[in-house]
């Protein structure tokens, strides 16, 4: 659904893991409608700032970047009051970020239980607390937090981003009916398999060890999920979250919203 330019623009976008895959796509797509942006990833402080610079000279926007660590409560606070000092507010907040790990429950790694659990979860709580009070003040605000598929069902060897994404649906629900009369929308996205280089990958590994092409172990992959045999494009997910901000979408808060080709309808 097409959403006027003018409706976000001039707008601040905070987006966390911006610097590649869903984060990236959906940095260009508010972009593009001339929203303001702080950016955060994992890359050195001058690279992220080259990138921060390539979008203010692209789309002709205020851009400010972060490398904070969000595993750290007070570097999560810093960033934010360093990217409101920057910009001026923080109007729409999508919490992205996120690490995966497989393995089996018996055998889950304790440092990688506490990472997922902080960087899927915990940090969207403290964004979250963080920036809500200046949106009611201002009486508009717009949160999306990008879950998973796995926020809805289980698949083994995922216990930590299970629960974590889990947790977010359950934190969605909570934020949007403590926000409904302050003007703040609050969601889920729930995607499926997402085409990422993480993914690429985990494809070729999967052609690699069955003597198949490409094409045939993406197939094998897909569909032992979700009856779509295609992946979603990242720049699909951005454009969802690009609706969510319209005033279209202004009635749907506390939403976990699939985007999983009927992986859950089954």
């Amino acid at each position: 659904m097409a959403v006027e330019h003018s409706s976000l623009k001039g707008k601040v976008g905070l987006i966390t893991g911006s610097t590649s895959g869903i984060g990236l796509a959906t940095a260009h797509v508010l972009a593009e409608q001339g929203c303001h942006l702080i950016l955060h990833g994992l890359m050195p402080e001058a690279e992220g700032r080259r990138l921060a610079a390539e979008f203010a000279e692209q789309y002709h926007i205020h851009t400010f970047f972060s490398n904070a660590d969000l595993r750290d409560p007070e570097s999560i606070h810093a960033f934010m009051n360093a990217g409101v000092k920057a910009l001026g507010s923080i109007d729409i907040l999508v919490n992205n970020a996120g690490i995966q790990y497989t393995e089996n429950v018996a055998h889950f790694p304790i440092d990688k239980w506490n990472d997922i659990i902080a960087i899927n979860l915990s940090s969207a709580f403290h964004t979250i607390q963080q920036a809500v009070p200046a949106m009611a003040e201002k009486r508009w605000g717009r949160i999306i937090n990008i879950a998973s598929v796995h926020g809805l069902v289980a698949s083994v060897n995922k216990a930590a981003y299970c629960a974590a994404k889990h947790g977010i649906v359950g934190l969605t629900k909570v934020v949007a009916i403590e926000c409904a009369e302050q003007g703040i929308t609050v969601n889920a996205i729930c995607p499926g398999w997402v085409d990422t280089p993480l993914i690429n990958k985990q494809i070729e590994a999967i052609a690699s060890n069955k003597g198949l092409s490409y094409d045939e172990a993406k197939y094998q992959l897909v569909t032992a999920k979700q009856p779509l045999p295609e992946m979603l494009d990242p720049r699909q997910i951005g454009e969802f979250v690009l609706f969510l901000c319209s005033n279209a979408a202004r009635g749907i808060t506390g939403a976990s919203l699939a985007m999983d080709g009927a992986w859950t309808a089954q």
